[in-house]
């Protein structure tokens, strides 16, 4: 397996992975346009030539980045993929200067598993909100935030 950034081409697998993880209720679905939008935040993990994990990392002020859209197929979990992933990301925040990483998830043994603590969304500055009102579950968020310092 290798760890790679995104490109273009990868977009439609991109795509199937996450919305198929959010058909089963393990995330948030993302739609074409997001992720051409910001491909150059995530990462791929690769086998065979076979997109098997993916994740962004957006940054979102001097301290602070999100890992956003993080999946795994289904013939892949419970391998280390995710983990590996996470780990990446939480490095490129470390090269940027970023301190602190969090997510929104509904996977929170998977976090907690990773070093990431359960927080209030409440705790989550107001720059986090800002992209929420476009979200599917606005204003009733069911996802647990988690933070993680470096």
């Amino acid at each position: 397996m290798i760890l790679r950034k995104a490109k273009i081409a990868d977009v439609e697998e991109m795509m199937s992975l996450i919305n198929s993880n959010a058909e089963l209720g393990l995330m948030l679905p993302r739609s074409r346009n997001m992720l051409y939008e910001n491909i150059r935040e995530f990462m791929l993990a690769e086998e065979d030539e076979q997109i098997v994990g993916v994740a962004s990392l957006h940054i979102l002020w001097s301290d602070l980045a999100e890992i956003r859209a993080l999946a795994v197929s289904n013939e892949q979990k419970r391998k280390g993929i995710g983990t590996k992933i996470v780990k990446a990301l939480e490095e490129e925040a470390r090269e940027l200067g970023c301190s602190r990483v969090f997510a929104l998830t509904y996977q929170r043994e998977f976090f907690r598993f990773c070093g990431y603590e359960e927080i209030s969304k409440d705790q989550m500055p107001q720059k986090v909100w800002t992209e929420c009102i476009n979200c599917i579950k606005f204003p009733n968020c069911d996802e647990i935030a988690v933070s993680h310092v470096l």
